[in-house]
């Protein structure tokens, strides 16, 4: 899967839904830290220097996150969170596009200052860029007929239920860490996977949030099914989240972006963002 480390494959323009940068759902226990107090005697920071512009760099194949709309304008949910971003922090704001390979070594090459393009926070990323605060993440879904009776979504409710999963994926791994009791059915392919759940070969299906959202909207599910349960999110399964990728050197706009990704969640401008390009809350 490219994007989130790895691209994901293209797929219409239809609904999704995101977490509004709260930790998703996960089975296993989160840890949780203290704040510190600030040590005595010390002052109050000093307010962050603003920006003049902010060059950011994305691509445009990736609906509806970055694309080219009917009219050949650059929009998509990356784009306006970028715009939404320079218009907190009062700078002008150039955006560029540039192929998906080609976005990450301009970064570093300081052909601009920050990278929004849903890459994910990986280990081998952060070793080359730094990330901002997560402004979205992609946990794991169930799907079932929407004709199902209301279902307990947990390991215990699910005992004895036909779960379908593509072979070979984080998702496979995760159900049978997971869901052991579960009659775990795997498929050579996603599409093989979704056609057993049309057919009543099983109960459920398992998969990727983002694509599973555009497949339900889409005439291929042939309006069949319908989430099941909430999101499920393991960082060592389905990754850290999506961050904006800048500079290590450059920890000043790493600031004024989490400051700016904020505000746009106080004001309720990010969720006006995410009702734009995704109506159906999926996580």
């Amino acid at each position: 899967m490219k994007k989130l480390q790895t691209k994901l494959a293209a797929v219409p323009l239809l609904f999704v839904g995101l977490v509004l940068c709260a930790e998703p759902v996960s089975l296993r226990a989160q840890s949780t830290t203290s704040a510190l107090p600030p040590a005595a005697g010390k002052s109050e920071a000093q307010p962050i220097p603003r920006r003049v512009a902010i060059r950011f760099l994305t691509e445009a194949d990736y609906p509806p996150f970055n694309y080219y709309d009917e009219d050949n304008i650059l929009t998509g949910f990356n784009v306006d969170m970028a715009r939404a971003i320079c218009l907190e922090l009062a700078a002008a704001c150039d955006i560029q596009v540039r192929p998906w390979s080609e976005l990450i070594p301009a970064l570093q090459r300081h052909e601009a200052d920050a990278v929004i393009a849903s890459h994910a926070a990986s280990a081998s990323l952060l070793k080359a860029v730094d990330f901002t605060d997560r402004y979205y993440y992609t946990p794991a879904r169930f799907a079932g007929k929407r004709s199902t009776d209301s279902l307990d979504v947990t390991p215990e409710g699910l005992e004895g239920k036909k779960i379908a999963v593509t072979k070979g994926t984080a998702h496979e791994a995760y159900l049978r860490t997971f869901f052991r009791d579960s009659a775990i059915r795997t498929y050579a392919t996603q599409q093989l996977a979704r056609d057993a759940l049309i057919g009543d070969e099983v109960d459920l299906l398992f998969e990727d949030g983002i694509s599973l959202v555009f497949w339900l909207n889409g005439t291929a599910s042939k309006a069949c099914c319908e989430f099941k349960g909430g999101p499920f999110a393991e960082p060592k399964y389905f990754g850290d989240g999506v961050g904006i990728a800048v500079n290590r050197t450059d920890g000043q706009l790493k600031k004024l972006i989490n400051a700016a990704l904020k505000r746009l969640r106080e004001t309720g401008r990010y969720q006006e963002l995410l009702l734009r390009y995704f109506p159906l809350r999926a996580f």
